[in-house]
């Protein structure tokens, strides 16, 4: 058992989310309250060395800038608290700095949308990993050299990464587990009171059934093989027939339940994706296009207009002005 307590560093990103953060913070802190003993220490750090501003607005200080001289030694862990716009986070200096803590020695961990960065410094390449539900399309089309899993966290080794929100509390109680005992962990779990500690072979989202608010298996089973099929679209008469039923079932079913056609709905489907793409990837139009299964650019921004009442041009350019204009209100603001 260690006898110096193990430091966690924390890399804030601007706009991190504050949930998986201060989960795995007071996870620490109650570790250290409910063993008796100082077992964690942490530090927050951020490319500036003042503060960095979550993504609801708050400030949050610092320790220290990516710039300070920050001795990290092979025991520590860094954890990268992403967010919102992670794409502009990856910094050079952020991913630089990264890499230092690598070759250090240094265990690397992530929450949130913090895979991202770790996945564009190259630290991820070729291990396993996870990212919050929502960015898993945009994170396996960007860094298709990481074995992206949909487990609410994995632990490989020297890498750690959690899906975002309470996932972060099944990672430290795993990490805390490994090192001072269940029992512990179970203590932690109570306080914060989290009754079931999931594992890593637990996946971060509900059910299918639960998500689209039915109880029908066999539809709730072709919705799943249309969400696994993005890219390479499945006819409705071959889901149907794999199903165990007539096209004219199957058509009846999803009107019943989801008010639209199988057609109609693997549409959506597909458009949800490509405009997750758009907004969180610098993927180019006729990239996304056929990662949604579309066969051009002009069908694929046909249907979008249709369906968002835009083009995917304009709605990216807009988004992309957004986080300018937020920025500037809050200064203003301040």
């Amino acid at each position: 058992m260690a006898t110096t307590p193990r430091r966690f560093t924390f890399l804030l990103l601007d706009r991190f989310t504050m949930l998986p953060f201060a989960a795995t913070l007071d996870a620490l802190r109650l570790a250290n309250k409910m063993s008796g003993r100082r077992i964690y220490d942490w530090r927050l750090v951020g490319q500036d060395g003042d503060f960095a501003i979550c993504s609801n607005g708050s400030r949050m200080a610092l320790d220290g800038g990516l710039g300070d001289e920050i001795a990290v030694t092979r025991d520590e862990v860094v954890i990268v608290c992403g967010g919102d716009d992670i794409t502009a986070q990856a910094t050079r200096p952020v991913l630089a700095w990264l890499r230092r803590q690598a070759r250090a020695g240094a265990t690397l961990g992530a929450v949130c949308t913090g895979s991202h960065v770790l996945a564009k410094a190259g630290l991820l390449d070729g291990r396993r990993a996870t990212i919050h539900w929502e960015n898993h399309d945009s994170f396996s089309e960007t860094f298709p050299n990481v074995n992206l899993h949909r487990q609410v966290f994995v632990d490989d080794g020297s890498r750690l990464t959690a899906g975002g929100g309470t996932s972060s509390i099944d990672m430290m109680l795993h990490l805390i587990g490994k090192a001072h005992g269940a029992d512990l962990a179970s203590q932690i779990a109570d306080q914060m009171l989290h009754t079931a500690i999931r594992n890593d072979r637990d996946r971060q989202r509900l059910s299918i059934a639960t998500r689209i608010g039915i109880r029908h298996p066999r539809l709730a089973t072709v919705v799943e093989r249309i969400e696994a099929n993005l890219e390479t679209p499945v006819s409705p008469s071959q889901l149907a027939a794999d199903a165990g039923m007539s096209t004219r079932q199957l058509e009846r079913l999803f009107m019943r339940y989801l008010n639209r056609s199988p057609k109609r709905y693997y549409l959506e489907a597909r458009l949800a994706r490509a405009r997750h793409l758009l907004l969180n990837t610098d993927l180019s139009l006729i990239e996304i296009a056929i990662a949604c299964g579309f066969a051009s650019s002009s069908h694929f921004s046909k249907c979008y207009r249709e369906r968002y009442g835009t083009s995917p041009y304009r709605e990216r350019g807009v988004q992309k002005a957004l986080p300018a204009l937020e920025w500037g209100v809050l200064a203003l603001a301040s």
